[in-house]
Order: structure tokens, then C-alpha cells, then sequence
């Protein structure tokens, strides 16, 4: 049986929300007592997203719900997640009203140019990460010898295998930790040849050269995937 995650009345929902942090003080005062060892950060990550994949016989989750360290590590999760889901939401807020904002000061003859910002011409550029590994977090997946341009790029992404439709943030960033980004685009998805893939503008042209991190953070999943890259 997986985990299912249902509605409730407003009334239940009170008393469940109630009952948890009953449960939850009393875990990380160590009032309760743990069986078996801590789960990997993996399984955490799942369960603090919700996944669907994890089993309610799974005795992960009883020794989550009472060890105090599996507990403070499940919370740090849902804190990272949700200021993930914020950023998400504002960024696609932001583009929508500048999308709107630039159609109707400039009119549809101004949105079928050529994009160009400062006269500068955008830089067509794909990378393809159809058969590349994707992993989470600390460690970067494999991609081989792929460069981009310092200047203003217009990025198609063709995304690896099973990944899933919907807008995705994509991110240039100086570490496989999400820090020191550098530039940012949103971007929904498309089918090409039986293959999912994003277009987004990104802009480059202050970047130094080096090594660096492109990610991709689907909207619904809020977890990055992130590949070496660099920039020439």
C-alpha cells in the first residue's frame, strides 16, 4: 500500500494538525523511542516530498516519525523544499507580468523580431541531456564536454528520458548546491520528436569563464537536477 494523501474537512484538518505537533514535541523532547537505524537522506527526501513510491509498511517511516534526528532533518527538508515551491512561484509571477507588460507596450510586431537585448542578437545554443544521468543534490550527473558562450543565449534543453512535462526554472549556478546563480530563465515544455525539451533565454554576458552548474527545477517537484558545465 503507498502513502496517499487525501482531503479533509477544515475541522479534521485542525485536529490532525493538532495531534501532530502533540507528536511532534514530544519526539524532539526524546520522549520517544526509535527502532532500527536512521534511514539515508534519500529515503527522507521522499518522504519529506510526499512520494507516492514509499510504502505505509515501509519501517522507515515508523522510525522517522520517532527519532528526534530523523525528525529535525525530515522538518529542514520540508523548511528547503518550500522555499523552493516560493521561489518557483514568484519567478513565474514575475515573467508572466513582464510578458504581458512587453506585449502590450510593444505589440505583436515587437514579440516576432528576432529576441535581441542592447542590439546584442541572441546566441542559439542546445544541450542535450536525453541520455545524460540525472542525480539530486551534491553531485553532479554526467555530461560530456558541454560549453556555452558568455552572452546572451537562447538555451534549448533537451531533457533526459521519462522527465516530466510542465515549466521548469532553469538555473546557471557556480556550485551543485543551488548557490551563486548567475543567471535564470523559466521555461515550459515541448515535444520534439518524441523528446520533452525547454527553450529559455538565458543571459551570459557577465559571466567569467569557468567551470559551472546547470540545473533544472520542475515546477511540481521543486528538486534540482544538476549538470557540469562551462562557460568560455
Amino acid at each position: 500500500m503507498r502513502l496517499s494523501w487525501r482531503r479533509s474537512s477544515n475541522a479534521e484538518d485542525r485536529f490532525e494538525k493538532w495531534i501532530a505537533q502533540q507528536h511532534q514535541r514530544r519526539v524532539l523532547a526524546g520522549e520517544t523511542t526509535p527502532s532500527g537505524p536512521c534511514p539515508d537522506n534519500a529515503f527522507l527526501r521522499d518522504l519529506a516530498r510526499r512520494s507516492p513510491q514509499i510504502a505505509l509498511s515501509d519501517p522507515r517511516i515508523d522510525h522517522a516519525a520517532s527519532c528526534p534526528t530523523c525528525m529535525n532533518r525530515l522538518l529542514a527538508l520540508r523548511e528547503d523544499l518550500r522555499s523552493r515551491r516560493q521561489r518557483v512561484v514568484v519567478a513565474a509571477a514575475v515573467t508572466a507580468c513582464a510578458i504581458i507588460a512587453i506585449a502590450f507596450v510593444v505589440g505583436r510586431y515587437a514579440m516576432e523580431r528576432t529576441p535581441s537585448v542592447g542590439n546584442t542578437l541572441a546566441v542559439s545554443q542546445t544541450v542535450n541531456l536525453w541520455d545524460a544521468g540525472t542525480v539530486r543534490g551534491e553531485q553532479p550527473g554526467q555530461l560530456q564536454a558541454v560549453s556555452l558562450p558568455a552572452a546572451l543565449i537562447k538555451l534549448t534543453i533537451v531533457l533526459p528520458r521519462h522527465s516530466a512535462p510542465g515549466q521548469y526554472l532553469v538555473a546557471i549556478t557556480r556550485d551543485q548546491n543551488g548557490n551563486g546563480a548567475v543567471a535564470e530563465g523559466l521555461a515550459s515544455t515541448g515535444v520534439n520528436g518524441g523528446q520533452q525539451q525547454i527553450v529559455a533565454d538565458i543571459d551570459l554576458r557577465n559571466a567569467r569563464a569557468g567551470q559551472y552548474f546547470l540545473s533544472t527545477t520542475h515546477e511540481q517537484d521543486q528538486a534540482a537536477y544538476y549538470y557540469p558545465l562551462q562557460i568560455k
